[in-house]
């Protein structure tokens, strides 16, 4: 009988024993005489003696468990780091190409990650990851684990990492006998699993079949040159002691993106037949010399990258629901939790976007809620788990102004009605404010040294009633000096900036005026068609000109333009501004340099998407302008390039249905000869 037959009969017969010791001790039913059990025990006995291995749920080491007062700390010595996370094939096939060697890619358990610490043949220790450098001893509970031995034919020193996980058919026998300390159903087997792992009592987690798959070996066998340089050699040695196994593909630089993306779906099928849970799959360079090269931050090891089907969540406490004015007279609802750490992160907060979210989700203070940072950056609030309480008072009163608040409504995506909460008071204080943030921030007048905390204490004191106030601050100079936190030099820097600000262009005053959905990109769009000039631009604002014949600009837009300038403080606004500023003239446009001609990119469009390495966003508009393209804002059928960084989102996902061609940076700096 070969190891691995071994090991599968001695599993067999772990099983089969602890079946019968459910019927004669919990069932009062037993199906096996007492002789034919101790035959079975005594020959699982012998080939634990034979084989060195002891596997965990053995009958013959589970007389009675130990439970312990507390969790003590336990010290990682080699942390244990998270993984950088995506959601885009493209990412995989680019790790694989930039390492070296073959990539496993493997399942992504979502369970518990455990430490399990051997030496001299014994497990010594098993404890959880928590932050990643401090753990938690729960060698008490590694007994109960299904698939770990806790004696191997091992002597030295062996650490191994896993998860702990329950398999989905066992949750769903177990949740509806099983509740949380407080008294609730546990919702996934990922929560029903991190519990039972970190009870005090083992005899809790006794019987809700915790399984443990390694993923990992962090030391151990390096005196087998054959092994000691493959994570996935490493893993295999694993089994023959009795470990259970994680399915896993190889691949290599010549593995294509539709071969992973078959591949990953394998791996889920995979899971799925064998009602393992997961929540993505993890791809890591095979080579453990090469991996150590690769470095680390301070939240994730660089070796490995891992993909991820959704975003997860994660449960918390809705302490309250903060209302703040915007600078368009919307009242913002914020929701503010018990922080949780999501990607190594604190996040404690989270946009709650209208009434009508909140109403639908049913959401008061006092709820338990799930919350995601949705594709790996935004916070948000998924889910409600106590639906059905009293329904939430939304403020009457302003918080800002103390004016009456109404409830505005509008027909949103597919015919939807949207609540929205407003203040129609135009002198609110915090509205105005951030309408000075606006106009004075970098998209706009660019006004360096003028902060929010600035502009807060100048608002206090009555000094900017108007935006031309800004540029007629000098008239305050000497109470500026005097202030807390200012001198001459912070004043002269500050006036600097504002006299700098004075030598502006048409996009940057047109941002500043906040004409709704009015940004830099339709500015921009705007500059080019009326060649720069104000007054043009405002002929055709109060006129009928129909702004839809322009790319970038829809109806909700032109509707903004036209409205915006039928006001007459708008338009005395316009007017009266331009005479505190001079204007560049515009020459990037009507002169075209011989190398903008022989660029593949000029007439082109050109949409940039995800981290670029070399440009900031800003920069990569300008560059595009000057290669004599348009810089697009969304991908559409007339885009005809997609320059894609890291973690781009739908934008990648639209380019390739539509077949748009999609560039790397690097692919893009090679085509105009700026190779990095």
């Amino acid at each position: 009988m070969t190891r691995d037959e071994q090991i599968t009969h001695m599993k067999k017969l772990v099983e089969k024993l602890n079946q019968f010791r459910d019927e004669y001790y919990n069932q009062n039913a037993p199906s096996i005489p007492d002789s034919g059990y101790d035959r079975l025990f005594d020959e699982l006995a012998a080939w634990e003696k034979r084989t060195g291995i002891i596997l965990s749920n053995s009958p013959t080491q589970t007389v009675g468990y130990t439970p312990v007062s507390e969790l003590k700390k336990v010290k990682h010595p080699i942390p244990l780091l998270s993984l950088d996370k995506t959601k885009q094939v493209r990412d995989i096939a680019d790790f694989v190409r930039k390492g070296k060697g073959p990539v496993n890619l493997m399942l992504k358990m979502d369970g518990l990650t455990v430490e399990l610490d051997y030496d001299g043949g014994q497990l010594i220790e098993g404890s959880t990851r928590c932050d990643g450098e401090i753990g938690e001893d729960i060698t008490h509970n590694v007994p109960t684990f299904i698939n770990v031995p806790l004696t191997i034919p091992y002597t030295g020193k062996l650490t191994v990492t896993g998860e702990a996980h329950i398999r989905i058919d066992d949750f769903e026998k177990l949740r509806s006998s099983i509740v949380d300390k407080d008294g609730k159903p546990y919702k996934t087997p990922r929560n029903l699993a991190s519990g039972s792992t970190r009870a005090l009592d083992p005899a809790v987690c006794k019987g809700r079949h915790v399984s443990f798959i390694p993923f990992n070996v962090l030391e151990g066998f390096d005196e087998d040159p054959a092994i000691a340089d493959s994570k996935s050699a490493k893993l295999s040695k694993l089994a023959e002691f009795g470990f259970g196994t994680c399915d896993a593909y190889v691949i290599d630089s010549t593995t294509t993106e539709e071969e992973i993306e078959s591949l990953i779906e394998c791996l889920q099928t995979i899971a799925k037949n064998c009602g393992i849970p997961i929540d993505g799959i993890v791809a890591v360079y095979d080579s453990i010399s090469f991996s150590k090269n690769c470095g680390r931050t301070g939240h994730h090891y660089k070796d490995g990258i891992a993909f991820k089907f959704e975003d997860e969540t994660y449960e918390t406490v809705l302490t309250d629901i903060e209302w703040t004015p915007t600078r368009s007279g919307e009242i913002a609802p914020v929701a503010l939790f018990d922080t949780v750490e999501i990607d190594g992160c604190d996040v404690s907060r989270a946009s709650l976007h209208n009434l009508t979210f909140i109403k639908d989700l049913e959401l008061r203070p006092g709820c338990r809620i799930l919350v995601s940072k949705r594709n790996m950056i935004i916070p948000h609030v998924e889910d409600n788990l106590d639906r059905g309480a009293q329904e939430y008072s939304y403020p009457g009163t302003c918080p800002s102004c103390g004016e009456p608040t109404r409830i505005y409504t509008r027909t949103g995506d597919k015919g939807r009605i949207i609540e929205t909460l407003h203040c129609d008071n135009p002198d609110c204080e915090t509205q105005w404010l951030r309408q000075l943030i606006h106009f004075a921030g970098k998209k706009a007048m660019d006004i360096k040294d003028l902060s929010t905390a600035t502009l807060a204490k100048f608002l206090e004191y009555g000094w900017l009633n108007s935006f031309q106030d800004i540029y007629h601050l000098d008239l305050h100079k000497e109470d500026i000096i005097c202030l807390e936190g200012f001198g001459v030099k912070s004043y002269e820097n500050l006036w600097a900036a504002i006299e700098a600000s004075r030598h502006t262009t048409f996009e940057r005053y047109l941002v500043a005026m906040d004409i709704p959905l009015v940004g830099r990109t339709v500015s921009r769009c705007l500059g080019r068609e009326f060649h720069g000039s104000l007054d043009d631009f405002e002929q055709a604002a109060v006129g009928t000109y129909d702004f839809t014949q322009l790319e970038d600009i829809g109806t909700t837009i032109n509707n903004n333009i036209h409205a915006w300038f039928s006001d007459a403080e708008n338009l005395e606004l316009w007017k009266e501004l331009q005479k505190e500023m001079t204007f560049e003239s515009r020459t990037e446009e009507t002169t075209m340099t011989e190398q903008n001609k022989d660029n593949p990119f000029t007439g082109c469009t050109i949409v940039a998407t995800g981290k670029l390495m070399n440009f900031t966003r800003d920069g990569i508009q300008m560059k595009i302008l000057s290669l004599g393209a348009k810089a697009g804002s969304s991908v559409s059928k007339n885009t005809d390039y997609l320059i894609c960084g890291e973690k781009a989102g739908s934008k990648l996902a639209k380019a390739q249905a539509l077949g748009v061609r999609v560039l790397s940076e690097q692919e893009f700096l090679s085509m105009i000869g700026e190779v990095s």
